[in-house]
């Protein structure tokens, strides 16, 4: 395993709603990527990332000539990148952006109906000095209580048939739970704890970002330990996206 002198991993989870403000106002994605790039991550799970938008990058000069995943990256980055929804102009969906290299990924279409495309992004890293491969998986879930039912047994399934019991693993994501039940389904079924209740004993309010009442966005961990857990809303972070961003600090 990992040893004990290494630093902790910094993980992030952010809902970017497609690199613009809250209410679509003002395209942010520089912005985003600023910030993003002063926490200096080891690794960020997006959701809602724009790969592609033709009709919005002819009226915004300023719009990225590469997908949102890459320009949010850091020079030597690795990344995977999820479509969970493609119509005439475009595609979005969830991203992983790592410092270590992506050894393994796939992208599982966990959509309920056909009113909502929701994806379920697994990646499995090569962290140095590590014997096992970190395994990170990237979720947004649906509106509907009966969606997020079903949504989270599809990631329990997964979870069972693909990850060692034993191997470190994050999940994080937009989980749209308001009525806070997926952490006592996760931790029954799977053994995993979430960072704020961990660290601070309740779930961290992120949505909307500028005045947080609901606990929507999540990050837990299975054989990894729980360092420090933040909510990004603050000053800068507040005039961003519409959900706040969730950083923690882990270590094996």
């Amino acid at each position: 395993m990992k040893p004990a002198a290494d630093p902790a991993l910094t993980v992030v989870t952010y809902n970017i709603h497609k690199g613009f403000s809250a209410l679509n106002g003002r395209l942010v994605v520089h912005e985003i990527r600023e910030r993003l790039h002063l926490l200096a991550a080891d690794v960020v799970f997006l959701q809602e990332v724009q790969g592609a938008h033709k009709r919005h990058s002819r009226h915004h000069v300023e719009w990225p000539e590469a997908s949102q995943h890459e320009f949010l990256s850091h020079e030597g980055d690795h990344s995977a990148y999820g479509v969970n929804a493609a119509y005439l102009d475009g595609h979005h969906g969830n991203a992983i952006v790592s410092r270590y290299p992506i050894v393994r990924w796939e992208n599982i279409d966990i959509s309920h109906h056909a009113l909502e495309s929701r994806g379920l992004l697994h990646c499995e890293m090569a962290v140095p000095g590590w014997t096992e491969p970190l395994h990170c998986i990237n979720v947004h879930l649906g509106l509907w209580a009966r969606s997020r039912r079903f949504q989270l047994e599809w990631l329990c399934h997964r979870i069972r048939d693909t990850v060692p019991d034993d191997a470190p693993l994050v999940v994080a994501g937009d989980f749209n739970d308001w009525r806070g039940t997926a952490s006592a389904v996760l931790e029954r079924e799977l053994g995993l704890a979430e960072v704020f209740e961990s660290a601070l004993g309740r779930h961290a309010r992120s949505f909307p970002a500028k005045f947080p009442l609901l606990a929507l966005d999540r990050i837990y961990v299975r054989e990894l330990k729980v360092g420090s857990a933040q909510r990004l809303a603050e000053g800068p972070w507040s005039r961003l996206s519409d959900h706040a961003a969730l950083a923690a600090r882990l270590s094996l």
